[in-house]
């Protein structure tokens, strides 16, 4: 196996990103599982690896990672949607509601507002 250094990790990433929008996730999430054990820190490779556990319907792993994104960088309103979503989906629709209510009050995306139903009862 080759060396993996910085460039590596990068071209890794950029694959990954490209497998997850030809619907292969389980493929993004291997090659992303080796930049994050070196670059742990990295908040783009773990909020992709979120949304390929999402794609790839492991619900509890997505949950995780956008949670860690979320407590990195609270103010990710995409992060909260993606979160609410992966809620909504395990049956968990008032954990969802939550976020989609946070995901709108940071950005005024139509799809998060709608998602949001403040005209709703909840």
């Amino acid at each position: 196996m080759p060396e993996r250094n910085p460039e590596t990790h990068v071209i890794d990433f950029r694959a990954a990103e490209q497998l997850l929008a030809a619907r292969d996730p389980r493929g993004a999430v291997q090659l992303l599982d080796s930049v994050i054990a070196s670059h742990s820190e990295n908040t783009a490779a773990r909020l992709l690896r979120a949304r390929a556990f999402f794609a790839a319907a492991q619900l509890r792993p997505a949950e995780l990672e956008f949670e860690l994104v979320l407590e990195r960088e609270p103010d990710n309103a995409f992060a909260h949607f993606a979160l609410a979503r992966t809620f909504e989906r395990s049956g968990h629709p008032e954990r969802a509601t939550r976020h989609f209510r946070l995901a709108a009050a940071l950005d005024p995306n139509p799809e998060y507002l709608k998602a949001a139903r403040f005209d709703a009862e909840g």
